[in-house]
């Protein structure tokens, strides 16, 4: 017996040794792969930091829906970033991948992973924008979406319905299509007229009122829009037009006539001829009964609800009241101040005329002046005008 303790103790003590030897040679794994991981993170952190490989400003587009993925290997393949699971690792640890923003964003040169990442998750995309001004054709817009500059892709078919599209600025993004601008458009549009129309007063619009139909709404408002640029007279403006439909008189509007003949494609380029104020065709109230044809621009929401809602004013004409838009109308409720008030502007023409002359030979009095100084001629003074 004292025999077999003596050999049993060296075993337990060999037994416990070798758990040692082992725990020892676990604990130092544990530790080289903690040294190892903490490398590879202390490397991976500093890549996500340093400067990216981008030696010029970038833009980066993010189409909708896509995924952190996606997006880290295209900034990898458009020498954005320098390693793409680098970047997906840096997204996923700073819980970033369900925040990417659809758009476009411009990146500066030598962009970090980490400054990519904020922008694309915290930034603000490009805006790009296409403005229509009131009063604008429909031939006018589609040439104004149509436009390279504009960075939109597909076609238009043609120009849209006159009247269908509601002036404004529009925001887009390259994932746009011009048509795609155009529905909004034409959508906004939709939705200003059926506010117009329901707020309509009944005097003026329904079955046995001036105004008969949505339609009729946009057009009247159209002739408005192109009558005056002041935004105080629409009610006025769309009030006479009003108050002559009532009395079964015609509208007598020139840019009515204007439309017909270029149909919106540019502008006239001088006045009317007498022939075109005479001519019967579907646009020239002058000759016809009631609206023309249909509406002779794109008109604005101010046009539209003054139409809805003109000015409680008996006035049946108006005319310029001077030389520039600006300056407004004159307004009259009888033909005779009508014709008062046309002299005014006769006046005004004639004032501006003999203003232009003036200046033209003054013009040249100062040349002529200037060329006789340098012939070496004594120069006196200004020749006198011709009154």
């Amino acid at each position: 017996m004292p025999n077999r303790d003596r050999n049993a103790k060296p075993n337990r003590r060999r037994r416990r040794s070798g758990w040692i030897e082992i725990t020892n040679a676990l604990l130092s794994l544990i530790v080289l792969g903690l040294l190892v991981l903490g490398a590879g993170v202390l490397f991976m952190a500093q890549q996500f930091y340093a400067d990216g490989p981008a030696r010029q400003e970038a833009s980066f587009v993010v189409e909708r829906g896509s995924s952190l993925s996606t997006v880290a290997e295209r900034l990898e393949n458009q020498g954005i970033i320098g390693n793409r699971w680098i970047f997906q690792m840096g997204g996923w640890a700073m819980r970033k991948q369900r925040d990417i923003k659809a758009g476009e964003f411009v990146l500066p040169a030598s962009s970090s992973m980490a400054a990519v990442l904020k922008e694309i998750t915290e930034g603000t995309p490009v805006a790009r924008r296409v403005t229509i001004p009131e009063g604008w054709t429909s031939w006018q817009v589609a040439q104004e979406i149509g436009k390279d500059a504009h960075i939109l892709t597909g076609e238009l078919v043609g120009p849209p319905p006159e009247g269908s599209v509601l002036p404004g600025s529009y925001d887009y993004s390259r994932e746009d299509t011009r048509q795609s601008v155009l529905d909004q458009m034409q959508a906004r549009m939709n939705g200003q007229l059926a506010e117009a129309w329901a707020s309509c007063s009944p005097e003026v619009c329904g079955a046995d009122a001036p105004i008969k139909t949505p339609q009729e709404l946009v057009t009247l408002a159209s002739i408005v829009e192109r009558e005056t640029g002041v935004p105080a007279e629409r009610g006025q403006v769309a009030a006479v037009f009003v108050n002559r439909l009532r009395k079964g008189m015609r509208l007598q509007s020139d840019p009515t006539i204007i439309y017909g003949i270029t149909r919106g494609e540019g502008p006239l380029g001088r006045g009317l001829k007498r022939s075109e104020i005479e001519a019967k065709t579907p646009y020239n109230t002058y000759q016809v009964d009631g609206l023309p044809a249909g509406p002779i621009a794109n008109p604005g929401v101010q046009s539209l609800r003054a139409v809805a809602n003109p000015d409680d004013v008996d006035y049946l004409y108006f005319v310029a009241a001077g030389a520039v838009p600006s300056d407004g109308h004159l307004f009259a409720t009888n033909y005779a101040d009508h014709r008062r008030n046309v002299a005014k502007y006769r006046e005004v023409e004639r004032r501006q005329a003999i203003e232009a002359e003036v200046e033209a030979e003054a013009a040249k009095d100062a040349i002529e002046a200037a060329e006789a100084a340098a012939s070496g001629e004594t120069v006196a003074g200004p020749a006198s005008t011709p009154q």
